[in-house]
């Protein structure tokens, strides 16, 4: 029987949310879409909602942010319920499980211990993630990267675990060489091989692009996401100023295109240099 008293209750907190989401999923009366999800069907949205709240993030939309922020609580107040049915752990569990852990972690904090700075942290912090790994027999370095991340953030914590052993390049120029590398053989295999062996080569200079990006100490994501944001601006200005004279993309030529990108870019660097 659902708590109505605290459903109604709009100061209900997180205990409110985790009752709304037990009567969503009861049984009798729940909502027949809910009672039909399972881990593997909710976790789509849950990936799905990080990415909203990182665009609420980056357009600065605070408003948006708040709801994003519900939306993805949500989602972990969902995937908590069907764990407590199912018998594994429950809400509260998470909540507790992640307290204990934030606290260890951060012996300098909540104990006697002292950490001078950011960079001192982080290598406690994976010190203490290893000790972790060790704990649930997970003994390769990689064990534990989840498949699941977007390929280029996986791709840079497979090669910073892989660095904290020792297996890296110490110098940018040599990652430059090896792209300049995998870029020759990517060449190739497009004008001999299989298109399994340019998917697997492109990858390999993908691989290699994020590489360079770890050295240089750049987020791959946040690079492209900007880079995807510029070609937009660029694009949307390509239409307004073929829309002026009535026409659209489809109307104009590459050359008029690219006449009027060009444009834009240079309208976009005078306005950095002011």
């Amino acid at each position: 029987m659902a708590d109505k008293t605290l459903i109604d209750n709009p100061d209900g907190g997180l205990p409110r949310l985790a009752e709304i989401m037990r009567r969503l999923r009861a049984p009798e009366g729940g909502c027949p879409w809910d009672i039909e999800q399972d881990f593997d069907s909710i976790a789509p949205y849950t990936i799905e909602e990080a990415y909203e709240v990182a665009d609420a993030i980056a357009r600065q939309d605070w408003d948006g942010l708040r709801g994003e922020l519900g939306d993805l609580l949500f989602q972990a107040v969902y995937h908590a319920q069907m764990a407590d049915e199912a018998g594994h752990f429950t809400l509260d569990d998470v909540i507790r499980t992640i307290s204990d852990k934030m606290i260890a972690r951060h012996p300098h904090v909540f104990g006697t211990a002292a950490i001078a700075s950011a960079e001192d942290q982080n290598r406690a912090w994976e010190a203490m993630k290893a000790a972790e790994r060790a704990g649930r027999a997970q003994t390769g370095v990689l064990d534990d990267v989840p498949l699941a991340l977007p390929a280029l953030m996986r791709a840079i914590k497979l090669q910073n675990r892989a660095a904290r052993v020792g297996f890296d390049w110490p110098e940018i120029g040599q990652v430059v060489d090896k792209i300049t590398e995998e870029a020759r053989e990517l060449t190739e295999a497009r004008e001999a091989l299989s298109q399994d062996a340019i998917t697997e080569e492109f990858g390999d200079l993908l691989f290699v692009m994020a590489n360079l990006a770890r050295h240089l100490k750049i987020d791959p994501e946040a690079a492209l996401r900007a880079a995807n944001a510029k070609f937009t601006r660029r694009f949307q200005a390509i239409e307004a100023a073929l829309a002026r004279t009535g026409r659209r993309p489809a109307d104009s030529t590459l050359e008029e295109m690219d006449a009027l990108w060009n444009a834009a870019k240079a309208v976009e660097k005078s306005h950095d240099r002011g």
